[in-house]
C-alpha cells in the first residue's frame, strides 16, 4: 500500500501578499492585484499590465548569498522558509538526508539574462557577471531552497511551463510514497515581469490590455504575474509521530500530454489528466467540492477547459464549485500551481470557495458555476487543481480534508 502524503506547512508570496495568510485573505475577499507594472526597463511594450510584488518581506538573507540568486530563486526560498516555519520542522543530522525539495519553474532567471544583455550590448561591458550561470539555470531555485533549509535528500527542478508547480508537487509526493524521503518541500516559482519575457508573450497576442476575466464573455486574454507557492509534504505516519498539525492530504495526481500542438490545447489531454487524478485518489466525480481551474482568461483555453470538465464530471459538473484565482494573482506560469495549492488547502480548511474576480458577462460556452466575484461558503472536503501548459503537458492534483 502506498504511503499517504500530507501537507503540514504552506508559504507563498505574489501580488496579493507576501505570505500565505495574506494571499488567502485577498483571494477570499475577491480582490485582484492586477495593475500597471512599475519597471523602468519596460520600453516599447504595448501591454504593461501585470501582477507584481510591490515590496519583498524582510527575508533575512545576507547580501553575499543574494548575489548568487536570481529573483525567481529568491521568491522560492522566501516561500519555502515560511512553509517550513509553519510545519515546525527543523533539519538536523539524523534526518537531513530524508528531507528534500522539488521546485517547478516555467522559464528561468530572465532577470539575470536581461541584466547581462543590457551590460554587454547596451553599456559595452566585455564580460558577463560571475554568477550568471548558477543564477539563470532552471534548477537553481531547488538548489537554493535546499541550501537555505539544509535539505540533503532528493533535490531537483521541474520545468513544464504552466504545469511546473503541479508536476513538482506530484513528483515530491512520489518521493515520499517510494520511500526516498520522509519530508519534501515542493511548489513553484516565477519572476517573468521583465522586458524580454513580456515582449515574447506580447508577440503571441494573448495578453489582456487591462485585467484577467476568466470565463467572462468579454475576456481579452491572460495577464502575467510573479510569485511563489510552496508546501511542506510529509508521510502521514511521520507527521502523526511528531504531532504535527495536518492541513490537508494530497489524495492523488493525474498527468497526461496532448501530444498535439506546442501552444493550442486539446480537450482530450486535460480530460485524461482529471480522470487519472480521480482514479489515483480513489475518488468519484461527485466527491469533488471545489475545482481550481487553470482558467487563464483566453477565449480558447477557458472554453476547452469547460468542455473537458463537462466530459469528466457529466451532470455533476453543474453542481461543482469552480473558480480561477488567476483573476486575482494573474498567471504566474511555473508558480501558478503553487499559489493555487494555497487556495485549495485554505478552501478545505475554512469552507470557503474563492471567487473568479473581474467577471462581467456570462458566456454560453463557459456555462458552469465559476463563483463570479464573490466567495461562497461551502464545505470543501475535496478540491482539485488543474494545471495545463504549452507543450500540451497537463498535471492535476487532488487535495482532501483529513
Amino acid at each position: 500500500m502506498l504511503k499517504r502524503v500530507v501537507i503540514t506547512g504552506i508559504g507563498g508570496l505574489c501580488g496579493l501578499g507576501v505570505d500565505a495568510q495574506s494571499i488567502w485573505a485577498e483571494m477570499r475577499a475577491g480582490r485582484s492585484a492586477i495593475g500597471p507594472i512599475d519597471n523602468p526597463f519596460l520600453h516599447d511594450l504595448k501591454v504593461k499590465t501585470g501582477c507584481e510584488i510591490k515590496a519583498l518581506p524582510d527575508h533575512g538573507i545576507e547580501r553575499k548569498q543574494l548575489v548568487s540568486m536570481d529573483r525567481f530563486s529568491l521568491l522560492a526560498v522566501i516561500a519555502a522558509k515560511e512553509a517550513m516555519r509553519q510545519s515546525g520542522l527543523a533539519p538536523h543530522a539524523d534526518n537531513t538526508y530524508r528531507m528534500g525539495t522539488i521546485v517547478g519553474v516555467g522559464v528561468c532567471g530572465f532577470e539575470t539574462v536581461e541584466e547581462n544583455y543590457r551590460a554587454i550590448l547596451v553599456e559595452g561591458k566585455n564580460r558577463a557577471g560571475i554568477f550568471t550561470v548558477p543564477r539563470v539555470m532552471p534548477g537553481a531555485a531547488a538548489g537554493q531552497v535546499s541550501m537555505h533549509l539544509g535539505l540533503r535528500g532528493p533535490v531537483f527542478g521541474v520545468t513544464s511551463a504552466c504545469s511546473s508547480a503541479n508536476h513538482a508537487i506530484a513528483s515530491a509526493a512520489d518521493q515520499i510514497r517510494l520511500g526516498r524521503a520522509d519530508v519534501m518541500v515542493a511548489g513553484g516559482t516565477e519572476a517573468p515581469l521583465v522586458w524580454g519575457v513580456l515582449k515574447g508573450w506580447e508577440a503571441l497576442r494573448v495578453l489582456s490590455p487591462d485585467t484577467c476575466r476568466p470565463f467572462s464573455a468579454d475576456r481579452q486574454g491572460l495577464v502575467l504575474g510573479e510569485g511563489a507557492g510552496m508546501a511542506v509534504l510529509e508521510s502521514y505516519d511521520h507527521a502523526v509521530a511528531r504531532g504535527a498539525t495536518i492541513l490537508a492530504e494530497i489524495a492523488g495526481a493525474g498527468l497526461s500530454a496532448d501530444a498535439s500542438d506546442i501552444v493550442a490545447p486539446t480537450i482530450e489531454g486535460p480530460e485524461a489528466a482529471m480522470r487519472f487524478c480521480l482514479v489515483d485518489a480513489g475518488l468519484n466525480p461527485e466527491d469533488i467540492d471545489y475545482l481550481n481551474a487553470h482558467g487563464t482568461g483566453t477565449k480558447a483555453n477557458d472554453q476547452i477547459e469547460t468542455n473537458a470538465i463537462k466530459r469528466v464530471f457529466g451532470d455533476y459538473a453543474r453542481s461543482l464549485s469552480i473558480s480561477s484565482t488567476k483573476s486575482m494573482h494573474a498567471h504566474c506560469l511555473g508558480a501558478s500551481g503553487g499559489l493555487e495549492m494555497i487556495a485549495c488547502v485554505m478552501a478545505i480548511r475554512e469552507g470557503v470557495v474563492p471567487p473568479t474576480a473581474n467577471y462581467r458577462e456570462p458566456d454560453p460556452d463557459c456555462d458552469l458555476d465559476v463563483t463570479p466575484n464573490v466567495a461562497r461558503e461551502r464545505k470543501v472536503r475535496v478540491a482539485i487543481s488543474n494545471g495545463f501548459a504549452f507543450g500540451g503537458t497537463n498535471a492535476v492534483l487532488a487535495f482532501k480534508a483529513i
